[in-house]
């Protein structure tokens, strides 16, 4: 499969809550209850992709999926942490497509500062936690039954990975703060 990352921008509201919308309607994956309007979905990668990397994975004209960091916590001290969220179309699982994204990601995270990411499984997700172990993550803990969604409680589980390490870490910069270059350089290893 041959297909190419790109930062996303709002204009891919419709094509990503398209791919979104299963994993509300018809899976657990997802705890909204409602599949968000194209306008509210290019809001979210406005203000998502203001400070942290949101990254579509495209095979021509299609976007196969997509992949995001967000603020993991409200307190400064966590300003290092990122959580990882990805959607990819049932039509591109096992192409590939996942790992790319999520290695970019990764990259330009770790290029930008951040130290820790983590991952919340919706449980049972056996595809999902395989993916994140094989990603090199690891089970930190799970909250039970925090979850109501077609009339049955669902426990969450949370993976964590830590991408970098230092005593005294330096500034976390936005990705708008990535030069081109470096930004096109991560972005073209992952074709």
């Amino acid at each position: 499969m041959e297909g190419f990352i790109r930062l996303a921008n709002p204009h891919d509201g419709a094509a990503l809550v398209e791919i979104y919308a299963p994993y509300v309607r018809d899976e657990a994956v997802s705890f909204e209850v409602e599949v968000p309007s194209a306008a509210e979905f290019s809001r979210r990668i406005e203000t998502i992709s203001g400070q942290y990397p949101y990254l579509v994975y495209a095979v021509g004209d299609e976007i196969a999926g997509y992949a995001y960091a967000s603020k993991h916590r409200e307190r400064a001290a966590y300003c290092y942490d990122a959580d990882l969220s990805i959607y990819v179309s049932p039509k591109y699982h096992g192409t590939g497509a996942a790992q790319k994204l999520y290695g970019c990601l990764l990259e330009l995270l770790k290029a930008l500062g951040y130290y820790n990411v983590y991952a919340a499984l919706t449980v049972p997700n056996e595809k999902s936690r395989r993916f994140h172990e094989k990603c090199g993550f690891s089970l930190i803990g799970s909250f039970h039954r925090t979850g109501y969604k077609f009339g049955r409680w669902y426990d969450v589980a949370w993976f964590e990975k830590a991408i970098n390490h230092a005593e005294a870490p330096g500034p976390v910069r936005s990705i708008s703060g990535l030069p081109d270059e470096e930004l096109e350089e991560i972005l073209k290893r992952y074709y």
